[in-house]
């Protein structure tokens, strides 16, 4: 385990295992660890949205952001930082929200979807590769948000502070926060193993920088598949686990899985649109929740447009249920792909001209110097 593929598989394997020892001490089956569905219901516990079964401020989001803002301040790697095309992070957090709400879970859900038997999830695992391939064309043609710059301390605070909160309110459990008392929302795992996970998770996605994103992306593009082992070990690790703590809820098929429909081309769909926009803003959700706890502003934007996502989509009607895929959400899932599509070529072009207009500039300068 020296061995830099020996490390991402040993992270990898820890989320699996921590994923199928939280569904056996009360989360929700097949979502150990989600974490679209944990900010989703993160936002209906803050009243973002009234959907009732879909309520509760899960510590788990609260452990990643520390854990790693922790893990960051140890090892010298926390820089306040941002500023990195906020508006567009913005608009592609809430896209890709949409897209995994209507798959029902985020890429990383989507694994431990497979390694408890949902085959649903493979129409996903399908519609997540495909988008990473278009998201990767865009990076060809020379897409990119920018360079980041420093930002003042104050701002790369921001989400570490927010994740205490969140700890004080789910604690304190005031009035104007909201508990589901059916449904997922009211599945949890004790609040202080939930924590813990959360804490060892950040820290070590901290240190490797795993991402479900950047592991296709690497092997497409470059064909390093050094991410894709850590993938590999969550898969592995999550079977064995579920295999061991959950073999109760084991099953393998299409029919009947926990919180999923077997609508497959909404689940490609669905996926696809999630592939993309994680490839344009560099991190799956889980990715950028790390980032965000390193003191990454844009990281942050960009959560904030995953929450957007889930309170428009559950206030609106674009998130499926174990019924299907509704029509509002099968349009927002059109409408997100024009809008990433029209981001991503525009994108492309103002670059393309600015470095047009810089060649210029050069050798105009070149020009009057001889």
């Amino acid at each position: 385990m020296n061995s830099s593929k020996g490390k991402m598989i040993a992270t990898g394997g820890i989320i699996g295992l921590i994923s199928a020892i939280l569904v056996r001490f009360g989360n929700p089956v097949n979502m150990g660890v989600c974490v679209a569905c944990f900010f989703r219901d993160i936002a209906g516990g803050l009243g973002l949205h009234r959907a009732a079964v879909v309520q509760y401020l899960r510590p788990e989001i609260s452990g990643f952001i520390l854990g790693s803002f922790g893990m960051a301040k140890l090892k010298g790697d926390y820089k306040a930082r941002g500023g990195s095309s906020p508006v567009i992070r913005f608009i592609l957090g809430f896209f890709l929200m949409v897209g995994a709400l209507v798959f029902l879970g985020c890429p990383l859900r989507m694994i431990l979807r497979l390694a408890n038997g949902d085959l649903n999830a493979v129409t996903g695992l399908v519609g997540y590769v495909v988008g990473i391939y278009i998201g990767i064309q865009f990076l060809k043609m020379g897409f990119t948000l920018g360079k980041s710059t420093s930002a003042p301390q104050a701002a790369g605070y921001t989400m570490p502070i927010l994740a205490v909160a969140i700890i004080v309110l789910l604690l304190a459990a005031p009035t104007f926060i909201f508990f589901s008392e059916s449904g997922p929302g009211s599945m949890a795992a004790p609040w202080l193993l939930s924590l813990g996970a959360g804490l060892l998770i950040g820290g070590l996605l901290q240190r490797t920088r795993l991402c479900t994103a950047g592991g296709f992306r690497d092997a497409i593009l470059i064909k390093d598949f050094h991410y894709m082992f850590g993938l590999i070990g969550i898969f592995a690790f999550a079977l064995l686990g579920n295999l061991i703590f959950n073999f109760e809820a084991f099953k393998i098929g299409f029919v009947g899985q926990p919180i999923a429909h077997n609508a497959h081309l909404w689940n490609f769909l669905g996926m696809a649109l999630a592939g993309i926009t994680a490839v344009l803003l560099g991190g799956c959700p889980l990715r950028q929740t790390i980032l965000a706890g390193e003191g990454d502003t844009d990281a942050v934007i960009t959560i904030f447009g995953l929450m957007a996502g889930a309170a428009f989509a559950h206030n609106f009607g674009l998130a499926a249920s174990p019924q299907g895929v509704g029509l509002n959400g099968k349009i927002a899932v059109m409408v997100g792909f024009v809008v990433v599509i029209a981001i991503g070529f525009s994108v492309v072009a103002s670059v393309k001209k600015e470095r047009a207009s810089r060649l210029m500039k050069d050798q105009g300068g070149a020009v009057n110097v001889g």
